[in-house]
């Protein structure tokens, strides 16, 4: 299937600490832990990492694309259902919110 890195999804996951840890302790390794899937699916060839991941308005974001929708919203539901990832994250294609399904 050939990438089509014009088409990009957004990624929003709710910035919110993670429970049980102790003071002091990196509230957010869920970020990192998605950080490494997302660099797993890009070198399977399963999508490209378009843009830095950031911080926008409460929420942690990554971009990503190199896919067709359906497969590029598949990656994005799998990254969010993961346990460590908070509820309430979502899609953004082309400008276009999308709820992702829950587990």
């Amino acid at each position: 299937m050939p990438l089509n890195a014009e088409r990009i999804l957004e990624l929003h996951v709710p910035l919110v600490p993670t429970k049980g840890l102790d003071e002091g302790e990196y509230q957010f390794p869920w970020i990192d832990e998605l950080d490494e899937d997302i660099q797993q699916l890009e070198e399977q060839g399963i999508l490209e990492i378009a843009h830095d991941s950031e911080e926008i308005d409460g929420h942690y974001v990554w971009f990503f694309g190199g896919a067709v929708d359906d497969a590029l919203i598949d990656s994005a539901e799998r990254l969010a259902a993961k346990d460590s990832v908070p509820a309430g994250a979502f899609a953004i294609v082309d400008g276009r919110r999308v709820e992702l399904l829950e587990p």
